[in-house]
């Protein structure tokens, strides 16, 4: 009887609500997902030819980091109100302007990336008969995915957050709930969508983190490597006599 009057007494924490609203809830986070796998898959196609872009000629690298930049600064009630003519009130305008938030993080990681790739092993795919196209898959790209897979989740994480943003337009996933939850003042629906939103950033980062160590297992084997040294360092500092 007390899990069916949550709902009349309105409670925080309510059974009965996840029990009713389970495929409401359901929808919801489907959506949220699709549109945050949507805007950073479209992000990152966008981003890598304008860090390439960037890299080969670098009088481009400072108006394309500063465009990028820009777009991050502009607040996503404006930005959408911008996007708002060209895309309607649609999950198109949703995902256009998650698309350009993303582009700052992706495009500096793959830049900083690119550029750590040690010249040695470019020489030597050239010496191997590498073409630019081939050495760009088959070196430059493996040996840059640490910084580029960062980028990845940093961006993930926060187009879960900015997703939320779109309830303005009934496009929000999880955000939609949240606010309606807010308007007509459903505590147990703006709780249960606000933990399934946190919930759902903490499980995308740890499998982008999972992704990124099974993609890049030479980092861990760099990072043991210069614990031991330090560590060795310090014990032969500490045993040296006074």
């Amino acid at each position: 009887m007390a899990q069916q009057n949550c709902l009349v007494t309105n409670d925080w924490i309510c059974g009965e609500y996840l029990r009713t609203r389970s495929q409401e809830l359901i929808d919801a986070t489907l959506q949220h997902v699709g549109i945050t796998l949507a805007s950073v898959a479209i992000g990152l196609a966008v981003s890598l030819p304008l860090a390439l872009l960037a890299r080969r000629w670098r009088f481009l690298a400072g108006p394309i980091l500063g465009v990028t930049t820009v777009l991050y600064t502009v607040p996503s009630l404006a930005m959408f109100s911008l996007l708002l003519p060209f895309f309607g009130l649609s999950v198109s305008l949703v995902v256009t302007g998650l698309v350009l938030y993303s582009l700052t993080v992706l495009v500096r990681n793959i830049l900083a990336g690119l550029q750590a790739v040690p010249d040695e092993a470019r020489d030597a795919a050239k010496g191997m008969g590498y073409g630019p196209l081939r050495l760009l898959w088959e070196v430059e790209l493996p040996l840059a995915l640490p910084a580029l897979l960062a980028g990845v989740r940093i961006t993930t994480v926060s187009t879960v957050a900015l997703t939320t943003v779109g309830a303005i337009v009934d496009y929000g996933g999880l955000g939609s709930l949240i606010l309606d939850g807010l308007d007509t003042t459903f505590k147990a629906q703006v709780l249960t969508a606000s933990v399934l939103c946190v919930l759902l950033a903490i499980v995308a980062d740890v499998l982008l983190l999972g992704l990124q160590r099974l993609l890049t297992p030479w980092t861990r084997v760099h990072r043991i490597r210069t614990s031991r040294a330090a560590r060795k360092a310090a014990v032969a500092k500490v045993a040296e006599p006074a």
